[in-house]
């Protein structure tokens, strides 16, 4: 294995960490690795415990580096929440070769022109994202690199996110041990790995269901145009079997894991199970359909609240319907449950690879397909013990590491800057 094909994601969440190890091999991507640990100091999707975090980061990471048997440096950081905003922007440079050939400083060069924005003092560009480029007023250009034009324009969506929930995760990551290499919007992601051309194109809506928050995203024409994030998610399922069965929550995830059916009509009365009642030693005895009697009532909210949260972000009917993902999703019924509140096309997204084939992971793995679309064999995430890596340039990506030799500074380190009073 070269370590010149390692990419590494971590995707912190309310209920587990994942470190997710990729690799590119003659330009196929494969799954290598997978590093899971249990969530603490995380709620409702925010850290609310740094040293906690850190410890969960490490763990997770420490299982990835056992599977594989390399040392991991550097990762690309998934980021989500409510503080992600989305803005139109528009770039326009002249094309620099002589020949007119558009390169890649070219792309770099418009990218960071669009990047030219009003941003609030509290918030900061986490990426720019290419909707379509124009040479020379011909619109609808997805790459224009080799083409012949004097001048290039780009139609982009700048990602911003506040400086607090940024500076928290990346003190977390680093206080972890591990580099920074990019952090990745996590429906962003997602959406790459999950949907269809067609998909992002006619419109449909992206519902990553987590332990502690529901991310809700919005495609249309090709790209991303909305997102919010709603406190709510598996975790209110749990707090509703403990209440109903009278347990304890540890006790009440055991079973929603193990026996768990969103929707009645599928649940079985002959699958018992035995709880251990909170003020009693005494167990108790029900059925899967009790079990579905709790759980469906709650299910369906989380839907109406989702169906909700699209219609206030402006929009209504979307072709593609809605494609749902992330650890809630994987219990049996919730599809059903899906596609009896929200009356629109409704899908479950798997990531098609060996070890990681449950909707939980979709996020992580969607953190890696961003990231290897702008990959092209440059240097590593991660190395060997005591072997050396180099940042390798992010072809699209106005706050990846800088290119070596340049003296600008990149997201990280600007707010390394910003916060150094306090670090």
């Amino acid at each position: 294995m070269s370590n010149n094909d390692i990419i590494v994601s971590l995707d912190i969440g309310t209920s587990k960490v994942r470190a997710i190890i990729g690799e590119m091999n003659n330009g196929t991507f494969n799954i290598i690795g997978v590093g899971s640990a249990d969530s603490e100091g995380i709620r409702k999707g925010a850290i609310v415990d740094i040293d906690q975090t850190v410890q969960s980061i490490r763990n997770a990471v420490d299982h990835a580096e056992r599977m594989v048997g390399i040392q991991i440096t550097e990762v690309y950081v998934g980021i989500s929440g409510n503080h992600i905003g989305l803005q139109n922007s528009h770039g326009v440079v002249a094309v620099s070769n002589e020949d007119r050939e558009i390169g890649e400083e070219d792309i770099e060069r418009v990218l960071k022109a669009a990047e030219v924005i009003a941003v609030p003092p509290e918030r900061e560009i986490i990426d720019v994202v290419a909707k379509q480029y124009v040479v020379d007023g011909l619109e609808g250009i997805q790459d224009p690199r080799g083409m012949i034009g004097v001048r290039l324009e780009v139609e982009a969506t700048i990602v911003t996110g506040g400086k607090t929930p940024i500076h928290n995760l990346l003190r977390c990551v680093e206080k972890a041990g591990l580099r920074i290499k990019d952090l990745v919007l996590l429906p962003l992601g997602a959406g790459q790995l999950s949907l269809s051309k067609d998909e992002k194109v006619m419109g449909s809506v992206l519902v990553d269901i987590g332990a502690g928050s529901t991310n809700v995203a919005i495609f249309q024409e090709g790209s991303i145009v909305a997102t919010s994030t709603l406190p709510i998610g598996g975790e209110f399922v749990t707090n509703d079997i403990a209440y109903g069965l009278r347990t304890l929550t540890d006790q009440a995830e055991k079973v929603k894991l193990k026996y768990g059916c969103a929707w009645y009509d599928d649940a079985a009365a002959d699958v018992v199970f035995k709880v251990t009642r909170i003020g009693s030693n005494v167990d108790k005895e029900f059925n899967q359909q009790d079990l579905a009697a709790i759980i469906e009532p709650r299910v369906q909210e989380i839907f109406q609240l989702i169906q909700a949260e699209v219609k206030r972000l402006g929009y209504t009917e979307l072709p593609g319907g809605y494609i749902l993902t992330g650890g809630t999703v994987s219990m049996p019924g919730v599809l059903q449950v899906a596609q009896s509140e929200l009356a629109a096309s409704v899908r479950i997204a798997v990531p098609d690879f060996i070890g990681v084939r449950d909707p939980g992971y979709t996020s992580g793995v969607g953190i890696l397909h961003n990231a290897i679309r702008y990959y092209r064999g440059r240097s590593t995430s991660v190395s060997n013990s005591g072997g050396s890596t180099k940042k390798p340039t992010n072809r699209t990506k106005s706050s990846s590491p800088t290119v070596e030799g340049e003296q600008k500074q990149g997201l990280i380190e600007r707010l390394k800057n910003m916060f150094s009073e306090f670090i």
